[in-house]
């Protein structure tokens, strides 16, 4: 797939400078990370009871396991499916427990090093191919993405902008990426945002995907004209540009922002617990370093405040907010932080249920649909309620593939079946958001 599009744009002056830096802040690759998951494992369990909940969640503290689903040792209880990678030291005591305690579990993937190395395989091939095209079926690092963004900048100047809105704590820029029909009206907006946890590789891939699919499509696809004519997009293809950086380089299972604590080692802030909306209440932590840790105040992030800035500067045009994170195969609304109805739930229930039937019509998947707090769990200060509540009524946050076959380490094979599937659901939404709702 080649780089979309004809050279030229008004605002690409000023952005080598950017790339320039960026590259000089983003080192090479250091795959297979060390062989550090040599032996490691990943299995699956369901405490029955409250003892083996009580035990399970005795054991994880001990042992410094890491929770894959859910993403907090808080939520594990009686009945929730539970996937934990477990490191090697560790996996002995811990399978020795649950034989002692008959408790029944699966091994999902029995050798994690080997599953990352399957995973990098392609990633090596691909960074051979020519500079002139673009795989969109492959995983990207930080660096790749960003020049790819720069590229269409260049290329597209009639439907692309792309601006930065602030840095990140290592210095990182935060760039947007504006879709649409440039136009002096009024105009609506969508704000698409992905990899705010820096494990989730399939949500930037996602990103990219949309992008290319808007403008590959936007003179044939009748309903693609019409989203880019009636709105702008907001696309921010990675959030978490420290974490997801991290994780291509140091640790593939980075979840968390990349600041430093004053009083701990430890590293990062759950950027999607870090928002201003019930901050650090239920399914937040206070200790940073638990993987849910909600941060030393409100948008103590460098990147959480940057996003937040722009969207209360945009929230009278912004009608739409979509967040995308693996794994789960979900479509969310509000609320996370409390069981309760939302006032225009009517509209938001039929653009969800709408959203998911298109999805299942590509490839059959399955996704589950409703409010977070119900369909996943209760969670304090995310991105979605912060939208919601802030006047954005569109909040929608996206669980994708799989169910926990393969987890975070979906093949990329598997990119192009979830993307054009996320793809209908996404265009679903939008057309939805055009029609009569509020």
């Amino acid at each position: 797939m080649k780089f979309l599009g004809k050279p030229g744009s008004h605002t690409a002056a000023f952005l080598p400078l950017c790339w320039l830096l960026l590259k000089m802040l983003q080192s090479g690759h250091c795959h297979p990370y060390d062989n550090r998951y040599a032996g490691d494992k990943v299995i699956r369990l369901t405490p029955k009871t409250e003892e083996e909940v009580f035990a399970l969640k005795n054991i994880y503290r001990q042992l410094q396991v890491d929770l894959w689903q859910p993403s907090s040792i808080s939520y594990v209880s009686e009945g929730t499916v539970t996937d934990v990678h477990i490191p090697q030291n560790a996996s002995r005591t811990l399978l020795a427990f649950l034989q002692e305690a008959h408790i029944q579990y699966k091994v999902l993937i029995e050798d994690l090093q080997k599953a990352v190395e399957n995973e990098n395989s392609s990633q090596t091939q691909r960074n051979r191919r020519s500079l002139s095209e673009y795989n969109y079926e492959v995983y990207h690092s930080l660096e790749d993405i960003q020049s790819w963004m720069y590229h269409l900048n260049q290329t597209q100047p009639g439907l692309v902008q792309v601006f930065s809105i602030g840095r990140s704590y290592e210095g990182r820029p935060l760039f947007i990426l504006q879709l649409g029909r440039k136009s002096r009206a009024y105009k609506r907006a969508v704000w698409i945002d992905c990899g705010i946890h820096a494990r989730e590789w399939i949500g930037p891939a996602f990103c990219q995907w949309f992008a290319r699919e808007a403008l590959l499509t936007y003179k044939t696809d009748p309903a693609m004209r019409k989203m880019l004519n009636h709105l702008y997009f907001y696309i921010m293809p990675v959030f978490n540009v420290d974490g997801y950086h991290f994780s291509w380089t140091h640790d593939r299972f980075w979840r968390k922002t990349r600041s430093r604590n004053s009083r701990f080692r430890c590293r990062g802030v759950d950027a999607n617990r870090n928002w201003k909306v019930k901050w650090c209440d239920e399914g937040a932590s206070a200790h940073p370093c638990d993987d849910t840790y909600c941060g030393p105040f409100p948008e103590s992030e460098p990147e959480v405040k940057a996003v937040a800035d722009f969207l209360r500067k945009h929230r009278k045009h912004i009608r739409a907010y979509l967040s995308f994170h693996a794994y789960a195969q979900m479509l969310l609304y509000p609320y996370s932080y409390k069981h309760a109805t939302i006032p225009n739930f009517s509209c938001v229930e039929f653009a969800a249920h709408k959203a998911v039937k298109a999805l299942r019509s590509a490839h059959g998947i399955r996704y589950r649909h409703g409010p977070a707090s119900q369909t996943l769990y209760i969670s304090s200060g995310n991105s979605m309620d912060w939208a919601y509540k802030n006047g954005i009524p569109y909040a929608f946050a996206f669980e994708l593939r799989d169910t926990g076959q393969f987890g975070f380490l979906l093949p990329e094979m598997l990119i192009k079946p979830t993307c054009t599937e996320t793809m209908l659901a996404v265009k679903n939404i939008t057309l939805h958001l055009l029609k009569k709702c509020p």
